[in-house]
């Protein structure tokens, strides 16, 4: 058996390679609280997409990782709701967008406050979490850089009972109220 030299420098650059992108390219994170509920669950640990956007901005409907843009010792993870530039409010628990009402499905936690009219600054995203009524999220009146943002939200990988992709989200925006 001969060993060629060439072959052995390519096997170590795939290495390289695919080492360097699982290093950046994806992160675990394990949930702490109930705030992403029934979607995520405490204790569940999730992967992360570090390189998503860097290709493309946040959508509505994502599930980011973030650190706050306050003190904390841990990142944070909520869904997008707010995009840059538009206005969000809630009344009697219906979030507006634009003075449209967000249909979500799956239907999320009523948030059980009344927030805004708060527009969204360019380059900030509002976030909430899912169980809407026990979160720390833009309800409070902060919005997330998009620096702060570290990725989108992939797959749980445990508890291997709940081993997937993501959760679903989709919505529609009704007419301007």
């Amino acid at each position: 058996m001969r060993i060629n030299l060439r072959e052995i420098l390519i096997m170590a650059l795939i290495f390289l390679v695919v080492f360097a992108a699982v290093q950046f390219g994806v992160q675990s994170f394990r949930v702490d609280g109930p705030s992403m509920e029934p979607s995520f669950t405490e204790g569940e640990f999730i992967m992360v997409n570090k390189l998503t956007y860097h290709f493309s901005d946040p959508r509505r409907g994502d599930v980011i990782i973030f650190d706050p843009p306050f003190s904390s010792s841990y990142p944070f993870i909520k869904r997008v709701v707010g995009l840059p530039g538009e206005t969000v409010e809630i009344r009697h628990g219906d979030i507006y967008i634009n003075g449209r009402l967000l249909n979500e499905t799956p239907t999320m936690g009523d948030p059980n406050r009344d927030i805004g009219p708060m527009r969204v600054e360019k380059g900030h995203y509002f976030v909430l979490g899912d169980n809407r009524d026990n979160s720390r999220d833009s309800s409070e009146g902060w919005t997330v850089p998009r620096d702060n943002i570290i990725g989108r939200s992939w797959m749980v990988y445990w508890p291997l009972s709940h081993l997937g992709l993501s959760p679903g989200y989709s919505y529609t925006l009704g007419t301007v109220a």
